[in-house]
């Protein structure tokens, strides 16, 4: 157990925009709703997974929609109120923890926020260990549990909740009412004890992201060059370097799809890149031939701050460092697979290992 603050909340905000694969929105909202809410009310307590009681009632909070329009829309701070009381009504027992479903710069921040306000702790896991698009793409799907009853509020107060018969029909459903309501709403799902969320989380969320953070603020202090300290600290693969010469995106069906071209440079000059995303960076290629696939992390840093930039902001003229990290090992499994990998989102290639495509060392599957 320990608290965090805003100076924690200020590395935790830049270690899961890298994390969050592109996606996830713009982490400095997220991270002024979190520090916003933390300077009102206090520190916010951080449990170790550990630390929660088997019978605790767990619950996690996020935004659901895309990051663009919430960029514009905003969150207030009736929101965590009204899903408290909607699934604490609904199971008829009060609300023990908060927790992210995933690693990304707004919902890495949102149940800090909402832990500050609603006076609970917050527990250092997630459902992800990254960023996916959809509801279902979290590690309780692999173990059985289901998203609903999950409640869903907008920010004029409209809500709901939502009882469905899959995952991925929970994710179809409560699309459509996000889409109804402009674009983004905020959401809980996933409730559960804290048996079952110990069992299948993915654990040190926050710590890991905090890690990264620290280590992205001091990448010139290293012994080595900034890119191989950053490297280093990220336990990433490098797979390009360059200039990015055009960005192809829309929003459909509340989600960001598009395109970035990036024009290499270094040892790259001569060749050209391309990154798909779908909220999140899916697919990299480098002169057509693919160098890493989801679930793999695929991270667009800065070439002379190694701050990441997600989707939302990616722009012509940028250079960028391109970086495969390891997912959660749980995601490289059939089931993994099945939900997350390159077919679901609809490309014709098998997912192998970005430290495969690389030509390096496994180092160990983590995020």
């Amino acid at each position: 157990m320990r608290k965090i603050g805003v100076k924690e909340i200020e590395d935790i905000a830049l270690g899961a925009s890298l994390l969050g694969s592109g996606g996830g929105g713009d982490p400095y909202v997220g991270k002024l709703m979190a520090i916003g809410a933390i300077r009102e009310t206090g520190p916010v307590t951080l449990l170790d997974p550990e630390e929660i009681a088997g019978n605790a009632f767990v619950v996690p909070i996020a935004m659901m929609g895309a990051p663009t329009v919430l960029a514009e829309k905003g969150i207030g701070r009736n929101e965590y109120r009204t899903l408290y009381d909607m699934v604490s009504s609904f199971y008829n027992r009060k609300i023990d923890a908060l927790m992210p479903i995933e690693a990304g710069g707004v919902n890495s921040m949102l149940p800090f926020a909402a832990a500050a306000r609603l006076g609970l702790p917050l527990v250092d896991a997630d459902g992800m260990g990254r960023a996916f698009p959809e509801l279902q793409m979290v590690t309780f799907t692999i173990g059985g549990v289901s998203a609903t009853p999950m409640a869903l509020t907008d920010e004029k107060g409209n809500s709901t909740i939502f009882k469905t018969i899959t995952n991925k029909w929970t994710e179809d459903l409560a699309r459509a009412v996000t889409m109804v309501s402009g674009g983004s709403v905020s959401i809980s799902l996933y409730c559960m004890e804290g048996a079952i969320m110990k069992k299948y989380c993915v654990r040190n969320i926050v710590t890991r992201s905090e890690q990264l953070g620290k280590a992205i603020r001091s990448v010139k202090q290293g012994t080595g060059t900034p890119e191989e300290n950053f490297l280093a600290a990220a336990e990433g693969c490098k797979l390009f370097r360059g200039k990015i010469t055009d960005v192809l995106r829309e929003v459909r069906g509340a989600f960001n799809f598009g395109k970035a071209l990036i024009e290499g440079s270094a040892e790259y000059k001569g060749k050209t890149a391309s990154v798909e995303f779908q909220n999140e960076n899916l697919v990299v290629t480098v002169d057509g031939e693919i160098r890493a696939t989801t679930p793999d992390l695929i991270c667009l840093v800065d070439t002379e701050t190694f701050i990441p930039i997600p989707t939302d902001a990616l722009k012509y003229g940028k250079r960028v460092l391109v970086v495969g990290l390891q997912c959660y090992e749980a995601w490289r499994s059939q089931a993994g697979l099945a939900i997350v990998g390159p077919r679901y989102f609809g490309y014709d290639t098998d997912y192998v290992p970005v430290e495969a495509r690389a030509g390096i060392q496994n180092r160990g599957g983590r995020a």
